[in-house]
């Protein structure tokens, strides 16, 4: 990696488009615990398998409708990071 350290996510990821550009911003992971902990309440071990069949499924739409056939291909250019668009 050139001496570059990986990003690793871990807050804030609810749906698939937000993996989507964790990775565009250069993240090399995310981690998915409080949705994970919210299906886990609600119905045991076939919550966490519903929740992360739904992430699953928002992340392959997501990735669909970028024109992208996988995560690893989530360009850097994908979002953008100055400029009037990403103005508060």
């Amino acid at each position: 990696m050139d001496g570059r350290v990986p990003v690793l996510l871990d807050g804030g990821v609810r749906r698939g488009t937000d993996v989507v550009k964790a990775l565009a911003l250069g993240a090399r992971a995310v981690a998915i615990g409080r949705p994970v902990v919210w299906g886990l309440s609600v119905a045991g071990a076939d919550g966490v398998a519903h929740v992360l069949a739904l992430l699953r499924a928002e992340l392959a739409n997501a990735l669909t409708l970028c024109g992208l056939g996988s995560a690893g291909q989530v360009p850097r250019d994908l979002v953008v990071t100055d400029g009037p668009a990403a103005a508060p």
